[in-house]
């Protein structure tokens, strides 16, 4: 007899070597110091194949920098009826923060899930 109270199932947590922890930094890093989709997305597509860790810290990573991208995007173009000037200041310390958080995460071997992130990959 099934109980159909219980929650399905969670994927099993991909466990992280050490190495797989450094590259997850790496790609936060690459975020901060001005290489905000490119950086993670060549240590992604480079190593994906062969850390499920680092397949997962990418593609959240990478979904995160492109959701936050496109939240810019729309927060520039409101900056014509002036709201768009709070709110880019708030995508931009939201961004900052938030990567911050998932560098502490990667340095536990954990995978961070982003907050207002459009899952796309």
């Amino acid at each position: 007899m099934e109980n159909s109270a219980l929650p399905p199932s969670l994927p099993p947590r991909p466990v992280a070597t050490q190495d797989d922890k450094t590259l997850g930094i790496v790609m936060h890093l690459l975020c901060i110091v001005g290489f905000p989709v490119i950086g993670p997305l060549i240590v992604w597509l480079m190593k994906k194949d062969q850390s499920p860790y680092l397949d997962a810290q990418g593609r959240e990573l990478l979904n995160f920098q492109l959701s936050y991208f496109i939240y810019a995007l729309i927060s520039l173009v409101l900056v014509a009826v002036l709201i768009g000037i709070p709110l880019l200041f708030a995508v931009g310390i939201a961004s900052l923060v938030f990567t911050i958080i998932g560098i502490v995460k990667a340095s536990e071997g954990q995978v961070y899930r982003f907050p207002l992130c459009i899952r796309l990959l």
